[in-house]
């Protein structure tokens, strides 16, 4: 047996990889920020929601009937998380 042993082959550094993580942990530290602005004219089922803004805090769920709801309506209800969702049960316009 002899004394000698071969040295390892380095692992080269890949640049695709290094910006892929970069890539990665930026999408992960900075969160996407998303906003919906209705316009003029805007019409759900119908309905007018023109001028009205929805974000992260403040989020809208509409929900839309071929009869008429139990619950007729919009109202403001807290989300548990900090947040307003404002919800709507209302009949679609033919």
């Amino acid at each position: 047996m002899s004394a000698t042993t071969r040295p390892r082959p380095r692992p080269r550094f890949n640049g695709a990889i290094a910006a892929l993580a970069l890539a990665m942990l930026g999408g992960f530290a900075f969160p996407a920020a998303a906003e919906v602005r209705f316009g003029n004219n805007v019409r759900i089922g119908g309905h007018d929601f023109s001028h009205q803004t929805f974000d992260a805090k403040r989020r809208g769920r509409i929900y839309l009937y071929d009869r008429k709801p139990r619950r007729e309506g919009c109202v403001w209800k807290a989300d548990g998380r900090g947040g307003q969702v404002r919800v709507c049960h209302l009949q679609r316009v033919r």
